[in-house]
């Protein structure tokens, strides 16, 4: 395995199969199948219920216990303020609009998916959502090929992310003190995506190489037949993309046409001309 990659290890749920469940997911209640989480966060909580609730979606629905939903709706204003600071205060001489960029990278979807798979908080979801270990298993092999972050590439089970944000607010709930919740989620996050590490989305990328060279790009929906989309520059098939979303499949198409540039279009490694 390449350097900087983290394999993920998926245990075994009580049906035998293979996924980021273990005993506390579609079965256990028990109180005592959360401890594990105190000990990633290094935090114990005053209130355990909020622990419970954090971990348990909507589809679970076990008495007396409410869904992550709300400490979601929390998290995530906390997160976002909190990332917002630290981005504030570490990069002085930024834009508001390359902050931005930056605060939406570390706290979109995949960005927090792998969180939780990283520290294992998929273990402790509580949930009756039959494909769901399939999906977080394909996500965690899936981010082995992309060690910081896919652009794009693959889709990560929302599901991840959201009881990362709950945990949050859960923490944030508990503690009533917003440094206690950065002190123990920094670390958790590493590492934080960069203006040196942040790379453009390739259907961005793609799109800006193009305009600058006053090129015409076209993307050809192939996908009732082949579920692929097609990228065309100047009517020239330069890539292909394919995958079971067809949002990914066209990220994936323009990170192949990328790729391709240098074939098709030699002139792309000559400096463009100012418009």
């Amino acid at each position: 395995m390449e350097e900087g990659k983290k394999r993920v290890d998926f245990l075994e749920g009580k049906d035998g199969s293979r996924g980021g469940g273990g005993e506390a997911v579609n079965g256990s209640d028990s109180p005592a199948s959360l401890d594990g989480i105190e000990a990633i966060l290094n935090y114990e909580f005053r209130d355990k219920r909020l622990l419970e609730e954090a971990f348990t979606d909507a589809s679970y629905s076990p008495e007396n216990c409410s869904s992550f939903e709300r400490l979601e709706y929390v998290g995530d204003s906390v997160l976002n303020f909190l990332i917002t600071r630290e981005q504030y205060f570490s990069n002085p001489n930024l834009s508001p609009g390359s902050l931005t960029r930056l605060r939406a990278a570390n706290v979109d979807t995949e960005k927090l998916a792998r969180v939780a798979i990283t520290h294992g908080f998929h273990r402790y979801l509580r949930h009756n959502k039959a494909d769901l270990h399939q999906k977080i298993e394909e996500f965690g092999r899936s981010i082995e090929e992309y060690p910081l972050h896919s652009n794009g590439m693959i889709k990560a089970p929302k599901v991840l992310a959201d009881i990362v944000e709950s945990t949050i607010g859960a923490v944030f709930a508990d503690s009533n003190f917003i440094d206690t919740v950065w002190k123990i989620f920094k670390e958790l996050m590493e590492p934080l995506i960069t203006l040196k590490t942040m790379k453009k989305h390739p259907m961005t990328e793609l799109t800006e190489m193009c305009q600058k060279r006053s090129l015409k790009l076209e993307f050809r929906d192939r996908w009732e037949e082949t579920k692929e989309i097609e990228v065309l520059i100047e009517k020239q098939v330069v890539g292909k993309g394919s995958y079971r979303k067809k949002l990914i499949a066209q990220n994936r198409a323009a990170k192949n046409a990328l790729e391709n540039l240098d074939t098709f279009f030699p002139q792309f490694n000559q400096p463009c001309q100012p418009m």
